[in-house]
């Protein structure tokens, strides 16, 4: 693993929302904006841009945490733009802060936790746990 960042640093993600985007439970449309879960995947993957400049050859990262505070909505054809801010890196475990806006309309808070592993004790191990199913 390399890093080559300090605390404070940006990584920036944007996104136009579509029907993909809106909040559907069980095929069922609850409401025509960018659901909750949508915008986790979206303030993830804008973390991850961090993590994919880390990786070193035979190294892998892998999620361990999502939390939103989903603020306000963002509507059908509007443009989000997700901004990922370094926190810390302690060991191989990367922590961001995490925003989302349209224009200066704040949707989103949170923070997101990554972690740079080694690729194939991570394919063994997921291995071994679907062996115990």
């Amino acid at each position: 693993m390399r890093n080559p960042f300090q605390p404070g640093d940006i990584q920036v993600y944007s996104f136009v929302v579509g029907p993909q985007d809106f909040a559907v439970l069980n095929g069922k449309l609850i409401q025509p904006v960018l659901s909750t879960f949508a915008l986790g995947q979206a303030l993830e993957w804008a973390s991850r841009q961090f993590v994919e400049l880390m990786l070193e050859a035979g190294e892998a990262g892998i999620g361990t945490m999502l939390t939103i505070k989903h603020r306000a909505p963002a509507f059908e054809g509007e443009t989000v733009e997700i901004q990922a801010i370094f926190e810390r890196l302690e060991g191989a475990e990367l922590t961001c802060h995490v925003q989302a806006y349209v224009g200066e309309r704040l949707l989103a808070t949170g923070r997101t936790g990554q972690r740079i592993v080694d690729a194939g004790k991570l394919q063994a191990r997921f291995q071994e746990l679907r062996q115990k199913l």
